[in-house]
């Protein structure tokens, strides 16, 4: 009946929440509603509640620059996002609804020797993977982006590349759309506009999470809540060793069809694609400083634009029409924290910095697949938390320099 009424909404109106649920996602995120979509989808698991204390795809789903790449260092890393950037490739087919995954390259550049050493072990390490990379001359080069200033006159000029062809962009919202409509459709509830404010633990679980709409006890809960993610933890007890900074970026004026393939530069600390729209996003690296506060600052504009035309001088008259922050939740090994934690029935998704979006798929299943059959997927394991403890970090700092 709820189907007839409302025949046209992505995903029905909730009313009350109830007493209980087997499952409590806190976070209305991309991730925490994938997860949601594979308990149901793949484990049975309907009773779940998404509670968002604004509206979904409000926090890092919808303040990131969309790209999806594998291109890491270490075989952790690369491994675990080539399995994510597969299931991208399927996932307008197997949600039914288009996400526009625009597969369009991305093209990393060297401006010293120092860079192309680093570029030649990350391919190395790819390509022993079976992921598609490889390093490319000047020629090469003006071929994929023809728009580059490749002159030699230049503070920074270029000296060779890294080429990542199943690298691509997406739109973050159609995503988390896509993955709210299923979710929904195969029973779950999504909450907006509820607020986790504790969570009460009885015998080393949490057996209640108290909300802005009352309190529901619950059989597990996960935290999926990008730079929120120290907070909320800490409501269940468990400390993570996390800093939170913003990343910025900015978007211009639409313009025809300018660029293909995504272009980094971690030398001059810039990110460059165009989007399907005509817009050009550029973004940095995250700010060094720890904060919450969401406001953009100039220096960003002049240092983002003054990268932009050292690469596409060109488009020195194009306008900036809006910038945006997003919280970024950073480890001391840039590598995320995934899974369980001493509290027995809270897992955790946190520690992404800015990499979250692009793991959605395969982090989303493995979470699932963990609660559901306590059984912990090897892509993840490396993840864990209690690596800090046992000094098995997996630095991911030669591919994080630049924040996409």
């Amino acid at each position: 009946m709820r189907d007839l009424l409302f025949p046209r909404r992505m995903w029905r109106p909730r009313g009350e929440l109830r007493g209980s649920y087997d499952v409590v996602i806190v976070g209305g995120g991309v991730q925490g509603l994938a997860i949601a979509y594979y308990l149901a989808k793949e484990h049975g698991i309907t009773n779940t509640a998404v509670i968002e204390k604004s509206y979904i795809g409000s926090g890092g789903s919808g303040r990131n620059t969309a790209i999806i790449r594998s291109n890491y260092r270490t075989p952790e890393a690369a491994s675990f996002y080539q399995a994510s950037l597969e299931l991208y490739e399927g996932l307008s087919a197997e949600l039914g609804f288009n996400v526009l995954f625009t597969q369009r390259g991305v093209l990393t550049l060297a401006h010293s020797e120092r860079a192309m050493i680093t570029m030649t072990e990350r391919a190395s390490v790819n390509r022993h993977l079976g992921i598609d990379t490889r390093i490319v001359g000047l020629d090469e080069i003006a071929e994929l982006c023809p728009q580059l200033d490749l002159s030699r006159r230049k503070t920074w000029p270029v000296i060779g590349a890294m080429w990542h062809p199943r690298g691509g962009i997406i739109r973050h919202d159609a995503v988390v759309w896509a993955y709210a409509r299923a979710a929904d459709r195969l029973g779950v509830e999504i909450h907006q506009g509820t607020e986790v404010t504790s969570m009460r633990r009885e015998n080393g679980r949490v057996a209640g999470v108290e909300t802005s709409r009352g309190e529901i006890a619950c059989g597990s809960v996960i935290s999926a809540v990008a730079g929120w993610s120290s907070g909320v933890c800490a409501l269940a007890g468990v400390r993570l060793p996390i800093t939170t900074h913003i990343l910025q970026a900015f978007v211009t004026e639409p313009l025809r069809r300018f660029l293909d393939p995504t272009v980094v530069s971690s030398q001059t600390r810039i990110y460059i694609h165009q989007t399907t729209r005509g817009e050009l996003v550029a973004g940095t690296e995250v700010e060094p400083y720890t904060t919450y506060n969401g406001i953009g600052t100039l220096n960003f504009l002049e240092t983002a634009s003054d990268a932009m035309l050292e690469l596409f001088p060109q488009l020195r008259h194009v306008n900036i029409l809006r910038t945006w922050t997003g919280l970024c939740d950073i480890t001391p090994d840039y590598s995320p924290i995934v899974g369980e934690t001493e509290v027995e029935n809270f897992l955790v998704s946190a520690g992404w910095g800015t990499y979250g979006f692009k793991a959605t798929p395969i982090v989303a299943k493995a979470l699932a697949e963990q609660l559901a059959t306590g059984r912990t997927n090897p892509l993840v394991a490396p993840f864990r938390l209690e690596r800090f403890e046992d000094d098995l970090l997996v630095s991911e700092t030669a591919s994080a320099s630049m924040s996409h």
